[in-house]
């Protein structure tokens, strides 16, 4: 189910009306019963405040600020196309970028300054693979983060005003074998299975990501994978580009929710997905790092991972009305 379809769906319970673009049907206009008028475009809505929403998509100038109040955050710089560079007083190139992830050792993380959905995230072992990443980023963003790179399972914790309402660890695209059909089929077949759980386009065939990665493994799309054996297509987790996801809502421990929910409020947001790697996300929080802050969390491909998780982006969707129908700043009737 799309996040446009949740909205309209958890609208009627509060006698909102909502009106949709039907061509894509992406971006709507919220009428409330009393009044009150409000926008969202594909996942985003009014719930946050503009500049805190700007904040949290530019990678870089949120990590500095979460570092300065004590978060765990990532090692990592920024980087920039040579237009960008001409205009800057100090400027850091590709070449750069290059000496820096060189410095820290590799593998390293690049990835764009202010893509959402895991686009071009790539985990590079040497110097071909950097340039090859950089400029792939440099042709549609001018900015791009050379990071660190650390380990542990990826966690996803949506909060809103005070409360987590889900938490779940992120998988990246994997195929499990059979012992009888080749790579491709394999993940032709996982891809049949995403369409009919209603998650669409979520897997691209071309991305250079996936042949990266099965290479690095001696491995190519004709190779045939021996039974139960899973194969990694993706070092990325992101749900949007294959990942898969098992919730832990229920039993994440006290110390992560008080953690994702402080984060949110220190960067200025109300609703958020907070991106950590950690161990263990039920376990007393002993070590973490922060991957990102999402202010407007894409949910339509977790809650297409089962009933309940559907339930949960529901109750979300339906809170967030609310919230934008009772504040008092919202948009005047």
């Amino acid at each position: 189910m799309s996040i446009t379809s949740i909205i309209k769906k958890v609208a009627l319970q509060i006698g909102a009306v909502v009106l949709v673009e039907p061509e894509y049907e992406f971006v709507g206009h919220i009428t409330f019963k009393n009044g009150k008028r409000s926008v969202f475009s594909y996942a985003k809505l009014d719930i946050n405040g503009l500049a805190s929403a700007d904040l949290a998509k530019d990678k870089a100038y949120a990590n500095f600020f979460l570092k300065q109040f004590g978060y765990r955050v990532t090692e990592g710089k920024t980087f920039f196309a040579d237009k960008l560079c001409a205009k800057l007083a100090n400027p850091r190139n590709i070449d750069d970028g290059f000496n820096y992830a060189q410095s820290m050792g590799f593998p390293v993380i690049v990835k764009p300054l202010n893509l959402s959905q895991g686009i071009l995230v790539t985990k590079v072992y040497n110097q071909a693979e950097y340039y090859d990443v950089a400029n792939k980023i440099f042709q549609i963003k001018s900015g791009l983060i050379v990071e660190k790179f650390y380990s542990g399972n990826d966690y996803r914790i949506v909060v809103l005003d005070n409360e987590v309402i889900a938490a779940y660890q992120r998988i990246p695209l994997f195929v499990l074998g059979n012992g009888k059909s080749n790579v491709l089929e394999l993940l032709q077949q996982k891809q049949a299975k995403f369409i009919s759980a209603g998650r669409k386009n979520v897997v691209k065939f071309d991305d250079f990501r996936i042949f990266q990665k099965l290479q690095t493994q001696n491995l190519d799309w004709d190779s045939v994978i021996p039974h139960d054996h899973i194969v990694y297509l993706l070092d990325s987790a992101n749900l949007s580009s294959g990942g898969e996801a098992v919730d832990f809502s229920d039993n994440i421990h006290p110390d992560f929710q008080k953690l994702a929910i402080n984060i949110t409020k220190d960067i200025g947001l109300r609703l958020a997905g907070v991106d950590i790697l950690t161990h263990d996300i039920t376990m007393p929080m002993v070590d973490y790092t922060l991957i990102e802050v999402n202010g407007s969390p894409g949910l339509n491909h977790y809650a297409a991972s089962g009933e309940v998780a559907a339930k949960r982006v529901e109750e979300l969707y339906l809170k967030i009305l609310q919230a934008l129908e009772n504040d008092s700043y919202n948009f005047p009737s």
